[in-house]
């Protein structure tokens, strides 16, 4: 008897089941909420530097500074979670999320606003692990877990969009809004929690030891590579749409909302393609997946190096965004499978948020180097200079997993 009936042949699961969707409505809503905080400051960020008189190198700390935050607590999350228990710890990052956000949108000072960001970065390091584990800890193993992960993953995806379409219609009054409009949302779902994350549960759902990324998670191979390879995506990607944003608001002479229109290429297809991902991974495998996306991510990168200026939005930068999003549709779900899957059980609890943290470390790297080469030239190809050797990096770390996997 499979899982799923076994599921209805017990009494009151199912129950208990539809029960727990409600959690499931706020975790997946925080997740969209930390998805939307990238995009949402990104169309706004030009806004931010004409009204604060800052230059891009500026004002890209505040995205920096949000991935800096969430790649300093990835580690620590668990140790936290582990002496607190996971419900009191999500319930104070979502407080302290919703303070920052206030505290930003309502500052003029460049340091403190950069500070809320990295404030917020660390809040959503604690708050995206803890959402997983209460799914984990909540839902059944077997069909109805996996159907809430995909739910809680769905979203994720989503939320990159939707900070795009609401950027576009919120700096129209002030780029303000893009720091407060989270804090009632923050509250809202804060609320919520408080009546449906069980507590005994979720105060032992981690272990009482710290756990830290190992030796032995760092020989993994494929956890390595995967390492690699999503942070070679994650960093030329989000470097790529910086220039793209400023030059589109510069150059272009767009508004906030025709910025948000002309990003949606590098970002709906992978909303699009989540549910169908586990299929795609089943069918290909994750290194043939992982390196068809590395070479779509660098092709895209070496149109916009190799395009002649001026760079038009239609033949020029539309091209090198579809491209870069192709990649993100291949072999996103195949980086994230590969880097859970290839470590013993007893070595996820360390490899994943070392997985993770180095995505958003890559983020905290090309970001300042892409302003800084954008402020050394008005060309747009210049930045992709450090943009396209990422990607390239990714190439490497993919070949080599194919050949281990010829082996």
């Amino acid at each position: 008897m499979g899982e799923a009936q076994v599921a209805e042949a017990v009494p009151g699961r199912e129950a208990t089941v539809r029960r727990h969707w409600p959690l499931l409505v706020v975790l997946s809503g925080n997740m969209l909420l930390d998805a939307i905080e990238v995009s949402v400051v990104l169309v706004a960020l030009p806004a931010i530097g004409t009204d604060l008189g800052l230059t891009l190198w500026s004002v890209q700390w505040l995205m920096t500074g949000f991935a800096l935050g969430f790649a300093a607590m990835l580690l620590l999350g668990p140790v936290l979670s582990g002496r607190w228990g996971l419900r009191r710890v999500y319930l104070a990052a979502m407080l302290l999320f919703a303070l920052a956000s206030v505290v930003g949108g309502l500052s003029d000072d460049t340091a403190l606003l950069i500070a809320s960001r990295v404030v917020k970065g660390a809040c959503a390091a604690l708050t995206a692990p803890a959402g997983l584990a209460l799914i984990g800890t909540t839902f059944p193993s077997g069909p109805q877990q996996r159907r809430a992960v995909s739910v809680y993953s769905l979203f994720g995806a989503a939320g990159f969009t939707a900070g795009l379409l609401l950027a576009g219609a919120l700096v129209a009054d002030s780029w303000r809004w893009t720091f407060l409009l989270p804090a009632p949302v923050a509250l809202v779902l804060l609320v919520w929690s408080l009546w449906v994350i069980p507590a005994p549960p979720a105060a032992h759902s981690v272990p009482k030891k710290p756990v830290r990324p190992t030796a032995a998670a760092l020989r993994n191979g494929p956890l390595v590579r995967a390492t690699l390879g999503a942070a070679a995506l994650n960093g030329s990607y989000i470097g790529l749409l910086l220039v793209a944003t400023f030059r589109a608001s510069g150059d272009f002479g767009w508004q906030p909302w025709q910025i948000a229109l002309a990003l949606l290429p590098a970002s709906v297809p992978l909303a699009l393609s989540v549910p169908f991902a586990g299929r795609l991974v089943q069918r290909y495998g994750t290194p043939r997946l992982i390196a068809a996306g590395a070479c779509c991510a660098l092709a895209g990168q070496l149109y916009g190096l190799l395009h002649p200026e001026p760079l038009p939005y239609a033949t020029g930068l539309l091209p090198t965004l579809l491209l870069v999003e192709a990649g993100f549709v291949l072999s996103f779900a195949a980086l994230n499978m590969q880097a859970t899957q290839s470590v013993e059980p007893a070595l996820r609890a360390a490899a994943v948020p070392l997985y993770q943290t180095g995505v958003q470390l890559s983020s905290v790297l090309m970001l300042p180097l892409v302003a800084g080469l954008a402020t050394l030239t008005e060309s747009f190809r210049t930045p992709l200079l450090a943009t396209s050797p990422a990607a390239a990096l990714g190439v490497a770390a993919a070949v080599t997993g194919l050949r281990e996997r010829g082996r």
